[in-house]
């Protein structure tokens, strides 16, 4: 690969769901989107992205149901709008049972999933899958998950934040604090496995929080998994360039995104990190095909299977807007409410007045991104222009149809983004974290605050110094002994 040029970060985007970002397309004669409960259709997809050299398969995920338009989940569940949905940590395993090198992004939402347990759910999958693990940072925005966990409504959007902050704070402390390099010695000859003097309860107590004790894992390769985050609300970018390793962002052209891109770069240098330790990546669905006029005959085939009510509840649930209540042609504004503040603001960013017969026509089938349409020099200089002109290191690529949009992205656009020196063709040993950012040895970099509690807690308080006297070492008799 030339080293005048950018590597192109290609992830997967997917939901443990039918229709994802696609509404309607699952109806295609050849879309698997319907076997999202068959552990086979989750394996044969990481192993196809990883005969790809895709970077990782981003998992997005929501507890809640798209039930804002019309006032009904009913549209929501007869075009399989992101319900049924199951949870995103479950294949994992097998995934990674299959591969060697794809990573596994997770959303998992901090409000509704105390950080105590999810720290131990992260490292689990950190070990299994030999550090390949990033998480999905979000706090969720659809009011029908904050009910069904017995809260009145969705907490605030900044608020939401304010409760991150403090989340972020046990989970490194956990990850990075409670347990020294060494602890674990696995020694058989003493009969020690782990050093309790080399534990440590991080004894946090604040607002939100309260978790006494120390973590449940031992240190797993990458001990924090690599941190993604997709909220782009001035709140989510101050948020992001705190804690992020990897972005996401919404964005309507290469235009639009330099303009996010330089901002949230600028931010993350005045958070004191390294402009180049977070990665930013576009949604894009990309159709393509041998030819231009192969990939556009497709496109068109796509948009017969798209349904526009399964489109405006997605968009109802994303926006907090009623879709049934508004006149279809005309233009949209953003509003301020506690949903994703940034759709519809996205949409009018390069000063286009869309409306709600725009949304249909044009994201139906690309959901929260635009869909890209042609042959394989046709999408390769447009990706190249997203990354050059807009700044973003990479994508997330939403399917139109699965697994066919991937297998057609792997077969007709990975060997012409090789052939200009853009995309992989072997993957960097080493963790997740390794790959993506270039770093050796798998540990968050000095800057980010997960940082600081490395070495917190030694010398301090730790489980030896809780542990009284045992009788096999000050003479006491056991039960056994007394009994005789």
């Amino acid at each position: 690969m030339s080293p005048s040029k950018n590597r192109i970060i290609l992830n997967a985007f997917d939901m443990s769901c039918v229709g994802h970002q696609a509404a309607g397309t699952w109806r295609h004669p050849a879309s698997q989107a319907s076997r999202y409960n068959d552990l086979d259709y989750w394996t044969n997809l990481a192993i196809e992205l990883e005969r790809g050299c895709f970077d990782a398969l981003f998992i997005a995920d929501v507890v809640g149901v798209y039930d804002v338009y019309r006032g009904s989940a009913e549209a929501a569940l007869h075009d399989a709008a992101q319900v049924p949905v199951n949870d995103p940590f479950a294949a994992i395993s097998a995934m990674a049972a299959v591969t060697q090198n794809v990573g596994f992004g997770i959303t998992a939402a901090v409000t509704f999933e105390h950080p105590y347990l999810l720290a131990r759910r992260l490292s689990t999958l950190d070990h299994l899958t030999k550090g390949r693990i990033a998480w999905n940072v979000v706090s969720s925005y659809l009011d029908s998950a904050a009910r069904n966990i017995g809260m009145d409504r969705q907490i605030a959007h900044d608020a939401r934040y304010d409760l991150a902050e403090e989340y972020m704070e046990v989970v490194y402390k956990l990850w990075e604090g409670s347990w020294e390099d060494g602890a674990v010695r696995r020694d058989r000859a003493s009969g020690v496995f782990t050093d309790a003097s080399k534990v440590h309860p991080i004894r946090h107590a604040g607002e939100y929080f309260k978790v006494p004790g120390f973590h449940l894992c031992e240190p797993s390769p990458q001990r924090s998994p690599v941190i993604f985050q997709a909220g782009a609300s001035a709140r989510g970018r101050r948020f992001a360039a705190k804690h992020s390793e990897a972005m996401f962002v919404l964005a309507t052209n290469p235009q639009t995104a330099r303009t996010l891109t330089d901002a949230i770069r600028q931010e993350v240098a005045e958070a004191g990190r390294e402009p180049d330790s977070l990665k930013i990546f576009a949604l894009l669905t990309v159709v393509t095909g041998a030819t231009d006029a192969a990939a556009n005959a497709k496109y068109e085939e796509y948009l017969d299977y798209a349904s526009a009510e399964g489109a405006l509840a997605l968009y109802g649930g994303w926006t907090g807007l009623d879709f049934s209540d508004l006149d279809p042609d005309a233009p949209l504004t953003a509003v301020e409410n506690d949903s994703l503040r940034t759709t519809l603001e996205s949409l009018a960013a390069d000063g286009e007045a869309w409306t709600v017969r725009d949304v249909i026509r044009k994201r139906s089938i690309g959901g929260l991104g635009p869909v890209l349409v042609g042959g394989p020099e046709t999408i390769a200089d447009q990706l190249e222009a997203w990354v050059d002109d807009g700044g973003v290191d990479g994508f997330n690529l939403a399917y139109a149809v699965t697994p066919a949009s991937t297998t057609d992205f792997i077969d007709f656009v990975v060997p012409e983004l090789r052939r200009r020196g853009r995309a992989q063709s072997a993957y960097k040993p080493g963790t997740l974290r390794e790959k993506l950012l270039g770093d050796a040895g798998g540990r968050v970099r000095d800057s980010h605050p997960a940082a600081q509690w490395r070495s917190h807690y030694k010398g301090r308080e730790s489980v030896a110094d809780a542990s009284r006297p045992s009788p096999f070492e000050t003479g006491t008799k056991n039960h056994t002994e007394a009994a005789e």
